[in-house]
């Protein structure tokens, strides 16, 4: 980036905060510069001794910040905006909303100026710097979309998509951590049966899967690639994939994520 921004996180829960100190740790902005925002300032005594801005005053935060994020529950959005419209400066402000399901034109109709902004779907393994963010945008300028882009960067991968795509990238990524943690518990349920200790077998199934997910991320090969080099003709890898294939394994988790697709177009509606 080639300037540090002041940045408002409106709604400083869990991944308010998670965001906050993976943009401080990337030296993004300086926890001086950043303004954290919640009904309990309580919670965000441990922020406030890092020299993080707290307040439970949204209009403070925003009046000195650049960069704003919407980290509210969606209930509570229209109260917020209501709140803060009188000091939302297009030429200056740019709102980036995390929040699920709300889209940009649901965020408009609460606006009294037409807003840069940004809508994004970080999960939660922002807390570890390893979310993978899915973000659009309107009103926005290359540039600033090139910033909000660098600043979920620093809390993993980010990827501008069409905001049509959003909700399926709500549930592939976002969903897709419970779903990824399902195998893990199935993986380590399975090598207790082989005669592990829980312990162990959990260790074993969660780095094989980091090694799993590093090799496509560092060689950018296919899956099947990688699976070639495992299987030998009649061997126990083979074997074991053709009767996890054979009880539905790929089938089974495609069609959950057609049902949590399903689901999300129930609820935002």
């Amino acid at each position: 980036m080639a300037k540090k921004h002041d940045i408002a996180i409106i709604g400083a829960g869990n991944l308010g905060i998670a965001i906050a100190k993976g943009i401080a740790g990337a030296k993004l902005a300086k926890p001086k510069n950043m303004f954290l925002t919640r009904r309990h300032l309580e919670k965000l005594a441990d922020l406030k001794k890092q020299k993080f801005q707290v307040t439970s005053n949204n209009i403070e935060a925003v009046q000195n910040s650049e960069y704003i994020f919407l980290c509210v529950q969606p209930k509570q959005l229209p109260d917020v905006l209501k709140e803060i419209n009188a000091v939302l400066d297009p030429e200056k402000h740019v709102l980036i909303s995390t929040i699920t399901g709300v889209e940009i034109s649901t965020i408009e109709e609460h606006l009294e100026a037409e807003m840069p902004i940004i809508r994004a779907m970080p999960n939660t393994a922002t807390a570890i710097q390893e979310s993978m963010t899915c973000m659009c945008g309107k009103n926005v300028s290359e540039e600033q979309l090139k910033d909000v882009k660098t600043l979920f960067e620093a809390l993993g991968e980010a990827l501008i998509i069409d905001e049509d795509l959003m909700k399926a990238a709500t549930v592939l990524a976002a969903s897709g951590i419970a779903f990824f943690l399902r195998y893990i518990r199935a993986a380590t349920q399975g090598g207790i049966q082989l005669g592990f200790h829980a312990e162990e077998a959990q260790k074993i199934a969660m780095q094989t899967a980091r090694g799993a997910a590093s090799l496509l991320v560092e060689g950018h090969n296919h899956p099947e690639t990688e699976i070639d080099k495992v299987t030998t003709p009649q061997g126990c890898t083979i074997a074991g994939l053709n009767e996890m294939e054979h009880q539905g394994l790929s089938s089974a988790v495609i069609k959950g994520l057609l049902a949590s697709f399903e689901k999300i177009n129930t609820i935002t509606q």
